[in-house]
């Protein structure tokens, strides 16, 4: 069963609600904040990724070529 929160209202067209600049108004069902939605997201684990991925391919091709590389074939 899911969890609703009764509180919470999406429109039904899908559309997001917009930044929200007065919180006093809004505040029962408040938009986000303008720095959730400008924030850089520079320090997530993308540009990590993108160097471990292909040093870990590196790696697991070289064990490869040094355990597989000898097998005789079965024919």
């Amino acid at each position: 069963m899911e969890n609703t929160d009764p509180k919470h209202s999406e429109s039904p067209d899908g559309n997001a609600k917009p930044v929200e600049h007065d919180y006093a108004k809004h505040e029962q069902d408040p938009g986000p904040s303008p720095q959730a939605v400008n924030e850089e997201n520079d320090k997530g684990a993308g540009p990590t990724m993108k160097w471990i991925i292909p040093i870990l391919i590196i790696i697991l091709a070289i064990l490869y070529w040094i355990f597989f590389k000898d097998r005789p074939s079965t024919n």
